[in-house]
């Protein structure tokens, strides 16, 4: 009788437990484009989302020329680079003993996404994700410590003068946790890099690594609201959390991670997000074809590949996975986090 009763009682409540948005984990789901779509279009617990990917079989499908970025999407590009007249890289190098200005091509991929969480917008405090722990949660692989704005790269290397704010020092509004981080590569990109880097003869080596500094912040209410026009959401803007990646050791220049909280117009009990993560990338990077290809078990070790994840030395789900693997894990576990605060 125990048991029936037991049995009774457990079948109905977990049933509940299970139909929780709360618990659920987010799922992303390829849609051709987010611009535009409204939130009633998105299910339950279902992230709409797109990197503009027309053939992924293709290394460099999903990457777009900088400059061609910047001349079709100036609202993006004003948001979603380092700051708004960011441009590409222009400074001075010294071979053998000459000074030689250098300009820096970059491409740059950009995924969006849109998803629903089952609460008002006024019950979710995104200053509390404004934090190393909770960068922790979003990534395990990534490890983090803070930095103070005068340890920043930029600011105290005459080399990096370039990666510097024109308008304020990086880490220097109030709302600004300065962080450093560091990936180590996981899986068979280690080997891979050590073989790569026999190749190189007096040059640059590959770092079996990525770290880079970066600011988080829960946006002041002043500069959230100017991003519904970047949303196309016709909804006042709740609030905005940002990590603006400004110094990477190498492969990219930049990176940025975006969540723009706005309320459902017909439910003021639900919340739609729209997320963006754009990258840098170094287009001499991705150039990097023949002397890969010349050995054998370094053919799908080519940047391109490694980077769009589309090569067997990808693993995992942090970075080494690929771009595109990364961008949906981060968005899909910051989804998660919201749904569950």
């Amino acid at each position: 009788m125990r048991h029936s009763l037991t049995a009774r009682f457990a079948v109905p409540l977990l049933a509940l437990l299970a139909a929780s948005p709360a618990l659920a984990e987010y799922r992303t789901k390829d849609v051709p484009s987010v611009s535009g779509l409204e939130a009633g279009a998105i299910a339950p617990n279902t992230i709409a989302f797109t990197d503009h990917r027309d053939n992924p079989s293709s290394p460099e499908s999903g990457l777009t020329p900088f400059a061609e970025w910047s001349r079709t999407q100036p609202l993006q590009k004003a948001v979603l680079a380092p700051y708004p007249d960011y441009v590409e890289p222009s400074y001075t190098v010294t071979l053998n003993g000459s000074a030689k200005p250098r300009h820096e091509v970059l491409k740059v991929y950009l995924a969006e996404a849109r998803f629903v969480v089952p609460r008002a917008p006024d019950k979710i405090d995104l200053k509390r994700f404004a934090s190393l722990a909770f960068l922790g949660r979003m990534d395990p692989a990534i490890k983090h410590k803070a930095l103070s704005a005068a340890e920043v790269t930029p600011t105290k290397d005459p080399q990096a003068a370039f990666a510097r704010r024109p308008d304020r020092p990086w880490c220097g509004t109030p709302e600004a946790l300065c962080i450093e981080s560091r990936y180590d590569l996981e899986g068979k990109l280690p080997l891979g890099v050590k073989l790569a880097n026999k190749l190189e003869e007096g040059g640059k080596k590959i770092a079996e690594f990525v770290s880079f500094q970066s600011e988080l912040r829960a946006l002041p209410p002043e500069e959230a609201a100017k991003l519904a026009s970047l949303t196309r959401i016709e909804a006042p803007v709740a609030g905005a959390l940002e990590q603006n990646i400004f110094w990477v050791n190498q492969i990219l220049r930049f990176g940025k991670f975006l969540a723009v909280v706005q309320p459902v117009s017909n439910d003021p009990n639900k919340t739609v997000v729209t997320a963006y993560m754009a990258l840098g990338i170094k287009a001499d990077v991705l150039d990097r074809k023949k002397e890969y290809e010349r050995v054998p078990v370094l053919r799908n070790l080519l940047p391109a590949q490694v980077l769009m994840g589309n090569s067997s030395f990808n693993t995992g789900t942090s970075i080494s996975a690929g771009l595109p693997t990364y961008a949906r894990n981060r968005i899909a576990a910051f989804a998660d986090a919201l749904a569950r605060e």
